[in-house]
């Protein structure tokens, strides 16, 4: 019964960790799209910071969640290596991504925003392999 609560709590904050993955870089198209209107600039700024943050927080309770299943319950596999490394390029993203926005907010402008758009359908794919990766455990 607890494994599957803690699955569940799991898979919730992994949720709400990817719906940061899949805005921010949606904000900062936004951003690239403001042209000099400070308001407009300071709110999206301000809202990706925000956003960062709640990240931050969803992605370590995902974490330690993901560490208690396989520390207690010994959830092992080729594929677990294999989503992992996939989790360490969606990690790698997100903070690109905040990157990107903390040089913003300094006064680096962003890359072109249909590059910006192209950039963000990257974490769909990743997503798609590690959902793969969970469901099929092919190795």
């Amino acid at each position: 019964m607890a494994y599957l609560w803690i699955k569940s709590l799991h898979l919730l904050f992994v949720m709400a960790w990817m719906a940061t993955v899949f805005y921010l870089p949606r904000i900062l198209v936004n951003l690239a799209e403001a042209g000099d209107e400070p308001a407009v600039r300071a709110r999206l700024q301000l809202m990706g910071t925000r956003l960062c943050k709640f990240g931050h927080m969803m992605f370590g309770f995902a974490f330690l969640l993901g560490l208690t299943l396989w520390l207690y319950f010994h959830i092992s596999g080729g594929w677990l290596h294999a989503k992992l490394a996939l989790v360490v390029v969606m990690m790698v993203y997100f903070g690109w991504s905040e990157r990107l926005l903390k040089r913003n907010i300094a006064g680096v402008p962003l890359p072109a925003p249909r590059k910006l758009r192209m950039f963000n359908e990257l974490p769909v794919v990743v997503l798609l392999a590690i959902i793969y990766l969970v469901i099929a455990k092919p190795f």
